[in-house]
């Protein structure tokens, strides 16, 4: 059994203020805070001051700070509370080293208490993490380096002289104290070029040697522009892929409040609104042979499948994988279910939803009493897209380019079949019906007229369903057993006509 852990009194209703030498000193945190849990005061009696903060409130009430006696009982803080300190202290929240003071004095008498996320200060420490670890990120995201003029006159404080022919400097912008934390990285991915990064909680200067800090700066300080640039706009503007545009996606990966500091921002908003024209140029470049080209059957669509290379896909896989379903009209119940691609063990074995996400499917359609032996099963994308790791092939998602390409060979087949309804599984489907990005969320559960006289119903992917947990696979499977219902009485309603 652990020894009781001796108490020990300090002046009663004493207060201590502790001045801290940085916003960011771990260290010096630490040291106090480990001295003030071994003189047994509380965190209602401790005031944590930052450098440039007002005078104490506290005036004649301070005490000089305890010093730990000898044979004072070890603080015990867990590795992970260690870790998540060391980025909590990075926050510009005021009340962080409070927190991080009343969690490790709480600590002592309970130390799995990170455990509880239940717990206010857990969630508190949680949040405050979370957000240093997402400020790191857009640092290292988005930090555009210029190159600084050789004028000496022109150098900013703390940069290199004229000697140094080429020298860049960066403004940012960080909502917390990263700075020093983000150095490592940009010392290890820069470690050949001089630069600096200028910031209004400070500056790093690296030489190529050595890593030394500076005073906080003003964005004047850093050139607005440098002759790399246009360059750096056209290739910016090259890899802007219009058929994936998602603007709430790309908001939340890179707010607007970056976007001032970065040279390619002032492309955005032509890009998005240029989006649709720009995809439906791209779908037209990769238009198909003409209809006329068309396989004039099944059999013959399946032989032409398997040589199909007119994209990359075609050239990994193991086969390509055709459409299966009844060749009489007579048992065929006009309904086509079109999915992604083939995966792992559809690419071996030839046939479409034999896998894992098949098994998924097999199950709602027999729920929702669909013959599966009655539909035509096929895909929007003929080969099996994936990534080599170790002796696995992992499942890569087409691309919208690939998709189109494709799609001749999906209107080829929906011309031989004649679906009376289409089941589209998952956006990638969607797209290879439609020729647009399609959102699953805002049509799904409704037919849509195709230009064959067909309906379309969309709705998501049976591995989508598979890669979920918990209570949100409980909610998509109801979701997807509804569009299936949906489907069944529409076959049934349009089998009565």
């Amino acid at each position: 059994m652990t020894a009781p852990r001796q108490r020990r009194t300090v002046r009663l209703g004493a207060f201590y203020a502790v001045h801290l030498p940085e916003a960011d000193d771990f260290a010096f945190w630490r040291e106090r805070a480990r001295a003030l849990v071994q003189c047994d005061v509380p965190p209602d009696r401790v005031a944590w001051v930052e450098p440039g903060a007002m005078g104490s409130l506290f005036g004649s009430g301070e005490t000089r700070l305890p010093a730990a006696p000898p044979d004072a009982t070890p603080v015990r803080a867990s590795k992970a509370f260690v870790q998540a300190a060391q980025l909590a202290i990075c926050h510009s929240d005021s009340e962080r080293f409070g927190l991080l003071y009343r969690l490790l004095w709480r600590l002592q008498a309970h130390p799995r208490l990170l455990e509880d996320r239940a717990d206010p200060d857990v969630r508190c420490l949680d949040d405050l993490t979370r957000q240093v670890r997402r400020d790191m990120h857009k640092m290292r995201a988005f930090v555009r380096f210029r190159l600084v003029p050789t004028d000496p006159d022109a150098l900013i404080d703390g940069l290199a002289g004229p000697e140094a022919q080429e020298h860049y400097a960066a403004w940012f912008e960080p909502e917390h104290h990263i700075l020093r934390a983000n150095a490592g990285f940009f010392v290890r991915r820069f470690a050949t070029m001089r630069w600096s990064i200028l910031t209004p909680r400070g500056s790093l200067h690296w030489d190529g040697e050595a890593l030394c800090e500076g005073p906080a700066a003003v964005k004047s300080d850093a050139p607005s522009g440098d002759i790399m640039e246009d360059l750096w706009r056209r290739y910016y503007a090259s890899i802007f892929n219009p058929a994936r545009l998602k603007i709430g996606a790309m908001l939340k990966e890179m707010p607007r409040r970056y976007w001032r500091n970065l040279p390619e921002a002032e492309l955005i908003g032509d890009l998005i609104a240029g989006a649709q024209g720009r995809e439906a140029r791209m779908i037209s470049t990769g238009a198909a042979p003409d209809a006329a080209d068309r396989p004039a059957s099944l059999a013959a669509l399946a032989d032409a499948i398997t040589t199909c290379r007119r994209c990359p896909i075609g050239e990994c896989a193991t086969q390509g994988v055709a459409g299966e379903g009844p060749l009489d009209p007579q048992g065929f119940s006009g309904l086509m279910i079109v999915g992604e691609q083939p995966g792992d063990e559809e690419d071996r074995a030839g046939r479409p939803f034999i896998g894992p996400a098949g098994q998924v499917l097999d199950r709602h359609l027999a729920q929702a009493g669909i013959d599966r032996g009655a539909a035509r099963v096929t895909n929007a994308v003929r080969h099996f897209k994936f990534v080599q790791r170790g002796k696995r092939r992992l499942h890569q998602s087409p691309t919208a380019r690939e998709i189109d390409i494709c799609r001749w060979w999906l209107e080829a087949e929906r011309a031989l079949v004649k679906p009376r309804i289409v089941l589209a599984l998952g956006a990638s489907a969607a797209r290879g019906l439609l020729g647009r990005t399609a959102s699953i969320t805002r049509e799904r559960g409704r037919p849509l007229p195709l230009e064959d006289g067909s309906e379309l119903w969309i709705t998501a992917h049976p591995s989508y369903l598979l890669r979920l947990e918990g209570g949100a696979r409980d909610e998509q499977e109801r979701l997807f057993a509804a569009d299936l219902a949906a489907v069944a009485a529409r076959l049934a309603q349009l089998g009565k006509v």
